[in-house]
């Protein structure tokens, strides 16, 4: 965004927009098309009517991500395996800057359109439920039950340990050394008896189609992947904060990017979110440069 003489419209503003749009969608090229959308309307509005820019903005956003996750309901139903959101990587040597990990992504997305946007605004973004009311067309009422009946499955779905910082680059690290070196009596004890591996590639590129549910499942693929990584070598781009996860970017065969994030509980890994579909991953390394990370800032509240 530029700014106007009547209205100036920082990019914080932006990012900030850019933040609820992507919470919303799950996805960053989504949530950029609905921003530079909201932009285009405002440019087209009766701006010296408008008492608050920000507000008019965030309620066009959030009307146009309720617009977007009608049709993208539609287009996940039909979806190639597992879905998860688009990757979002912290910048080296930061800690996460939100507390919407991927685990709640997840969880964002078995809400109702509603739901979803009433929690996010209400309880993430910190706007009132008059406020809320203004960018749904609810009444404040509706609103406040609608955060409530999301709060109590977001609850459910956040993590209960977190593994951060130096802790959690340590665990990514034993994870991808006994995962790509086929030391299988190191990697049983990093996992947990529960544990799920998802492998989204959207039938762009090769991935299981259905989760690896418990241990005995996840070590037979690993088992499996094993003789893969022996012919074909993952490339480690670094170790990062993927989601507000510890984990890692890889180059794999064929240059295929993928981003690995582990969720914890009691230092063992409960959960595994292997992003492969290129589709999801070209925020992340543009096309004329060695792959580039890059982050959604959380410096505009």
């Amino acid at each position: 965004m530029t700014e106007t003489s009547a209205h100036p419209v920082c990019s914080n503003l932006r990012r900030h927009l850019t933040q609820m749009a992507y919470r919303m969608l799950g996805s960053v090229a989504d949530a950029e098309d609905v921003v530079q959308d909201a932009w285009v309307r405002w440019l087209a509005s009766d701006r010296k009517a408008v008492q608050e820019p920000a507000a008019f903005l965030r309620t066009i956003v959030t009307r146009l991500c309720l617009n977007e996750l009608k049709s993208a309901r539609r287009r996940r139903e039909i979806y190639i395996g597992p879905w998860l959101p688009e990757p979002i990587v912290d910048p080296e040597d930061e800690e996460p800057t939100s507390d919407i990990t991927l685990p709640v992504m997840i969880a964002l997305e078995r809400l109702s359109p509603l739901e979803r946007a009433a929690f996010l605004l209400h309880d993430v973004f910190g706007m009132s439920f008059d406020e809320v009311a203004d960018a749904t067309g609810r009444e404040a009422a509706t609103c406040r039950k609608l955060a409530s009946r999301a709060r109590t499955h977001i609850h459910e779905a956040r993590p209960r340990f977190t593994a951060s910082g130096e802790h959690g680059r340590k665990l990514a690290a034993a994870f991808f050394t006994a995962s790509r070196s086929g030391d299988m009596r190191a990697l049983r004890t990093l996992l947990a008896e529960d544990i799920v591996v998802y492998a989204d590639g959207g039938g762009k590129v090769p991935a299981t189609i259905a989760p690896a549910v418990g241990l005995d499942a996840a070590m037979k693929l690993f088992g499996a992947l094993v003789r893969y990584f022996a012919r074909s070598p993952s490339r480690l781009i670094r170790y990062a904060t993927i989601n507000g996860l510890p984990g890692f970017i890889t180059v794999e065969s064929d240059d295929i990017v993928q981003t690995t994030a582990l969720q914890f509980a009691n230092a063992r890994i409960v959960a595994i979110y292997v992003t492969r579909n290129p589709q999801k991953l070209k925020h992340l390394v543009p096309s004329d440069e060695p792959p580039l990370i890059s982050s959604l800032s959380a410096d505009c509240q």
